[in-house]
This record gives C-alpha cells, structure tokens and sequence, in this order.
C-alpha cells in the first residue's frame, strides 16, 4: 500500500483507519471523566478533551486521547461505585484541610471549603425550619384545639 497524501482520510482497510462508534467514544468520556475524579486530569483538560471527542473519526485519533492516562483496572466496578468511591476520597480530603490536618492544596481552597460547609448548614437550619413550621405529615401537625370556636365559650 502506498502512503496517503497530506489531508486525506486514511484507508478504512487498516487498524488506523477504523472509524470510532458512539459506544467508543462515551467509553472515552467516562475515562475522561475518572481520571478528573482521581486528580489526573483538570476540568479544563478535561472539557478540552471531550471537545475533541466530538471531531475525532477514527478509533486511533480516539485512543491518542487518554493516551497519558493509564488503562482502567480490569476489576474496576462499573457504575456508580468508583464516582461515590472518589467523592468520598474527595470530602475526606476536603474535611482534612478545613481541620487542619492536611496542607492546604491550593491557595483559597480553605476559604472555599469553609463557605461551602457554612452553606450547607443554612441550607439544612433552613430545612429543619420549614419542617417545623409547616410540618413534617401531609397535614402537617394535628391541630391543638387553640381556634376560639374549638372552646366551647358561648
């Protein structure tokens, strides 16, 4: 076989000219997706990736894209688990910087974290409130018999 020209496509007969399926590229997404989770990745690398995702043809143009990333573990457990398993190696991390166990990753990072827990709190005081005042059944609470008619004053 001949060299291909600059610019063309190259043939479909070869291991490098495959075209890629959708199934193969959203298997590079959720690689993509990981390797952010497990701090390889930024989110700007990340969404500069998957921008290119969207161009690539071909299975070996799609492989160059997690080609400095390592192979997943053939024992990795699909779904959800390894995003929560990060999550939760995520806020220990996070839990150990804002009590000061752990150096501050990066400059802000405390004060970001520290503006987030504070938010949380509001947004579960603000939840505890609501349940109280309208109350946590249906009906909310049974009524006291506070009305005037409810007396028996006549």
């Amino acid at each position: 076989m001949s060299e291909n020209p600059a610019g063309s496509t190259p043939p479909t007969d070869t291991a490098d000219g495959i075209r890629c399926s959708d199934a193969e590229r959203e298997q590079v997404r959720a690689a993509l997706y990981a390797a952010a989770g497990e701090g390889r990745l930024t989110m700007d690398e990340v969404e500069e990736r998957l921008a290119r995702i969207g161009e690539i043809r071909f299975r070996h143009e799609l492989a160059e894209v997690t080609a400095d990333l390592p192979a997943p573990l053939p024992d990795a457990a699909p779904g959800w688990r390894p995003i929560v398993a990060a999550a939760r190696r995520n806020l220990a991390a996070d839990l150990a910087v804002l009590l000061g166990r752990a150096p501050e990753p990066a400059p802000g990072r405390r004060r970001l974290l520290m503006v987030v827990t504070v938010l949380i709190g509001l947004v579960v005081a603000a939840a505890i409130v609501l349940a109280a005042v309208h109350g946590f059944g249906g009906d909310g609470f049974e009524p006291h018999g506070i009305d005037a008619g409810e007396h028996g004053h006549g």
